[in-house]
């Protein structure tokens, strides 16, 4: 049987060895984390090419990532891998929503159910700014689209009715996005009435126009 300094010793290099590697995929969960909101930043942009060359990076950065942690279960599901995840699936299904593209999942993405599922709902928050940036614009059937998919997410989440340790913090993005939602869809009434108002005071102005032209 060893003696107590032996087991010590043997446990001391294991931890160096572990500290090592948490050191490594702390450093890459940062940069992936950049990297997806630098690709939803394209997005809201339009920039397109730079969008999905940003999407290809951080697909990368997250294989990478798991790859390294995959054998130490307390560095994979710790909180900054998971959270540098979510971002990666936030950035997909941004991408997605905006685009009007198949939704990947879980699988498909290379991540945890709970960690998806917290990521659809950071990424249906996003679609709020999206828009809004398209009612600068003027009222269209894309602010309906748009406005339709968050609240189809958000009735998704709700039947999501279990213990944080298994979602993950999910109870509370759900309740962000309801009242996401609930300001979005306020911010869409409101604008449909000023296009309204707006095609009628046209009308009107016109019939005033033409009223003055025949007398």
């Amino acid at each position: 049987m060893a003696d107590l300094e032996q087991i010590a010793d043997t446990i001391r290099e294991e931890f160096e060895r572990v500290d090592d590697v948490r050191d490594t995929a702390y450093q890459r969960s940062r940069e992936l984390i950049s990297t997806c909101a630098r690709c939803i930043r394209a997005i809201h942009r339009e920039e397109w090419p730079e969008a999905e060359a940003l999407l290809q990076k951080a697909k990368e950065a997250t294989e990478t990532l798991v790859e390294a942690v995959k054998d130490y279960p307390e560095l994979y599901f710790a909180g900054y891998t998971q959270d540098a995840v979510k971002e990666f699936v936030e950035a997909n299904l941004t991408y997605a929503f905006v685009r009007d593209l198949p939704i990947p999942g879980p699988a498909d993405i290379g991540a945890e159910a709970n960690t998806w599922l917290n990521g659809l709902a950071e990424a249906t928050t996003e679609l709020r700014r999206r828009i809004l940036d398209i009612l600068r614009h003027g009222h269209s059937q894309e602010v309906e689209r748009l406005l339709d998919k968050m609240d189809e997410v958000y009735s998704l989440l709700v039947t999501f009715d279990f213990s944080d340790a298994i979602t993950r913090g999910l109870r509370r993005r759900t309740d962000t996005v309801r009242g996401v939602l609930e300001r979005t869809r306020g911010d869409v009434t409101n604008s449909f009435r000023q296009a309204e108002l707006r095609q009628a005071l046209a009308a009107f102005e016109e019939r005033m126009a033409n009223n003055q032209k025949e007398a």
